[in-house]
């Protein structure tokens, strides 16, 4: 569906029996508004490129189960339920804790990666996702070609396969109140479970996620509530972290944070 923002929001208002609470957000990948269906507070989502698109059925997939439930949707659009005051676990860090903070994403997790019927098609795969660190691993070399030869070899021989969020970060993780913390924003990919937990470790910010020993240790606390294989897990932290900086790079932005972020995971892995 085109069409300008007023458009479409008075559109899916009409269809769906919702009223205005708020101000539109207007983001380049979607529009969102947040609104009423009745006495329940929701917010409206309508997708402007096709990944948002994957994640919204995604999202409908999950059925509320680790994930905000959805109320409606269709090809474009979902209505969603709202988190009261939109807090995210970035906004509660300092007073929750590093650790804590870290367990209740993975608590998140085992929700979102538990067996369900088929998977709404079609999610791409890891190995998809992955092809631009392997293109600029070639025109960069140092550390985006270690971190491509890393991905390279977990994509060889992937285990635990499920539906992944694909962009799991303390900022996409909102407080619901009674339903406890719950997940939003996927980007639906099909893969090895390791890698949901790779980007806790480039967030909720880089000056936390560069504090001397605290990937060590947060890798550590993630691997101890999954659980996971450490080692596994620091490889798919490095492969997340180049093709993060490869990101970066193809969008106009320094690729060094998340390369400081490869860097301390290749120091770690190697130990």
């Amino acid at each position: 569906m085109s069409g300008n923002s007023p458009t479409l929001f008075a559109h899916y208002l009409a269809r769906w029996n919702l009223a205005p609470d708020g101000e539109p957000i207007v983001t380049p990948t979607s529009r969102l508004l947040p609104v009423r269906a009745g006495a329940v507070a929701a917010m409206l989502k309508i997708a402007r490129i096709d990944e948002e698109r994957v994640g919204n059925r995604l999202m409908a997939w999950w059925n509320g189960e680790g994930a905000a439930a959805v109320l409606a949707h269709d090809d474009d659009a979902i209505l969603m339920e709202r988190a009261a005051g939109g807090t995210s676990l970035a906004h509660v860090f300092p007073e929750r804790g590093d650790d804590a903070a870290s367990r209740t994403i993975c608590a998140v997790l085992v929700k979102l990666h538990a067996a369900r019927g088929r998977p709404p098609a079609p999610l791409p795969s890891l190995a998809d996702w992955f092809a631009p660190l392997a293109r600029t691993a070639q025109a960069q070399g140092g550390l985006f070609r270690v971190a491509a030869a890393t991905a390279a070899d977990l994509l060889t021989e992937p285990r635990d396969l499920v539906v992944l969020h694909g962009d799991m970060h303390h900022g996409n993780v909102l407080d619901f109140g009674g339903r406890g913390w719950l997940a939003i924003d996927p980007k639906g990919l099909i893969g090895e479970r390791g890698f949901d937990y790779a980007n806790i470790f480039c967030n909720p910010d880089h000056a936390t996620a560069t504090q001397p020993g605290r990937l060590a240790r947060q890798a550590s606390v993630v691997a101890e509530a999954e659980p996971l294989d450490r080692s596994r897990l620091l490889a798919w932290i490095l492969a997340w972290a180049g093709l993060s900086a490869a990101f970066s790079l193809d969008d106009g932005h320094s690729p060094e944070p998340a390369l400081r972020i490869a860097e301390l995971a290749a120091s770690e892995f190697r130990r």
